[in-house]
């Protein structure tokens, strides 16, 4: 029996596809007119131009991976892949135009027609993940779902599924050994072994399995009965029960191996193009607006207390190395700075201070430290030597922060881990951000943190003090 959902994937895919290409030929269309009003003769090459175009497009929409669709999806992913098939369209669309050697391939022609493409689709795209999240809300292009096992092992997947109507999962319930909570006892749908039979005469689109390889004869009979019933079949490992963060799966001699830490900035090139990010922004910052930002308060902190335009003090860093990490002074001097982290009504913070820390004007001297290179733009925010010392022994994994060069920002500080953390909950949350950083580290990640960092700056928030 055939399952399907009322409407697929795919059939989003083709419609991004169809809307970029009028998209594309609509450009086209726009600027022959442009062209024909200032006199120019080259509008018959027009029609072949759009043929043209429109097959690279679909070409290059065939080698690039649309997130827009997924249904687990991050901002940092949108913003990659939009790049990314834009960039391979513009670089291969020239290379055909350049090889036939187009009468229209002209700068007056290519940087407005580039311009208006790349705006339109970004737009149109950013209205299009609208929709369809909004057309999963109402409950079409679902698909129906169940676990099978300890459903402890994927508690957060099993709630984001069944709580969030965006993702378009429809969680028909779990099949364990006995009810998990009083609160999911609804869900309650039997014995792991009941689960065949559902599969067989349920309506499903994909199986979760949670069953521990002791279950090995079970998890045959499911798979098998997944696979006569054109039912997807997922497995999650039952090393999940004691290892719950990302891990990397390799195989050695066709042995597949887990790895503990999947680490993207461990490849080379990717620290390269980290770097050299680093390096660029940071030069081109501190010798055309840190001059002004310096003039401007540093007299400030001046008039405000006596002491130091600058506070540096010894943080942890990479690998947890010792470096000083600098900052504009935003207290008064005194003995405890190296000890007692800032609080709300601080009373050392002076007024000029207060402004410095609820912008973070005051962060700015660390591109100093960027550029220097113990530091990036974006990573774990390096913590006093006290504070290193105080939560790793509180802490089992808070020393794996370190495997990152510390940060101006991170991913931490702009998910609701900023600011004082007075209870360990806060930074365990804190760690727990900055390990899933570490481990899904991505250039386009850096820059979505880097733009929701300035728009909380713009707008102020409530931890920073």
């Amino acid at each position: 029996m055939v399952r399907e959902n009322k409407t697929s994937d795919n059939s989003i895919r083709w419609m991004i596809m169809a809307g970029e290409l009028l998209a594309l030929n609509f450009a086209l269309l726009a600027m022959s007119y442009v062209y024909k009003s200032m006199g120019n003769s080259t509008t018959p090459h027009y029609k072949r131009l759009m043929l043209l175009m429109s097959l690279v497009y679909i070409l290059c929409d065939i080698l690039s991976r649309h997130h827009i669709y997924d249904r687990f999806v991050r901002g940092d992913q949108l913003i990659r892949s939009f790049f990314q098939s834009t960039a391979l369209f513009v670089i291969l669309s020239l290379l055909v135009m350049w090889v036939f050697r187009w009468p229209l391939m002209t700068w007056d022609f290519m940087l407005p027609f580039y311009g208006f493409i790349i705006s339109f689709l970004c737009l149109y795209r950013w209205i299009l993940r609208k929709c369809i999240v909004f057309y999963r809300k109402r409950g079409r292009n679902t698909m129906s779902v169940i676990f099978i096992g300890n459903i402890n092992v994927a508690s957060e997947l099993y709630k984001k599924m069944e709580t969030d109507p965006s993702t378009g999962f429809n969680v028909k319930g779990y099949f364990a050994d006995k009810p998990r909570t009083k609160v999911t006892e609804k869900n309650y749908l039997g014995k792991p072994e009941e689960a065949v039979d559902y599969i067989e005469n349920g309506s499903l689109h994909q199986v979760y399995c949670l069953l521990p390889s002791s279950q090995n004869d079970l998890i045959n009979r499911i798979m098998l009965t997944c696979a006569q019933n054109i039912v997807r079949y997922n497995h999650i490992p039952d090393a999940f029960n004691y290892q719950r963060h990302t891990m990397a799966l390799d195989l050695m001699d066709g042995t597949p191996v887990f790895s503990l830490h999947n680490e993207p900035l461990s490849l080379l090139g990717n620290r390269i193009i980290k770097r050299a990010f680093d390096f660029t922004a940071s030069s081109i910052f501190l010798v055309t607006i840190f001059p002004f930002v310096y003039i401007i308060f540093g007299t400030l902190i001046k008039l405000s207390s006596p002491g130091p335009v600058f506070f540096k003090q010894k943080r942890s860093g990479l690998n947890g190395e010792e470096f000083y990490c600098y900052k504009f002074r935003s207290m008064r001097v005194n003995v405890d700075s190296d000890k007692v982290q800032a609080t709300k009504d601080d009373p050392r913070k002076t007024r000029i201070g207060e402004f410095m820390r609820r912008t973070s004007i005051d962060e700015l001297p660390q591109f100093i430290n960027v550029w220097l290179g113990n530091m990036s733009i974006v990573g774990p925010r390096p913590h006093m030597l006290k504070h290193t010392e105080q939560y790793s022994e509180l802490i089992n994994s808070y020393m794996i922060r370190h495997f990152a060069k510390p940060g101006i920002t991170g991913y931490a500080q702009v998910t609701g881990f900023r600011g004082e953390t007075s209870e360990l909950w806060q930074m365990e949350g804190r760690v727990k951000k900055d390990i899933w950083y570490i481990e899904h580290w991505t250039f386009a990640l850096d820059l979505f943190i880097i733009w929701k960092t300035i728009y909380n700056a713009i707008h102020g928030e409530e931890n920073a003090y």
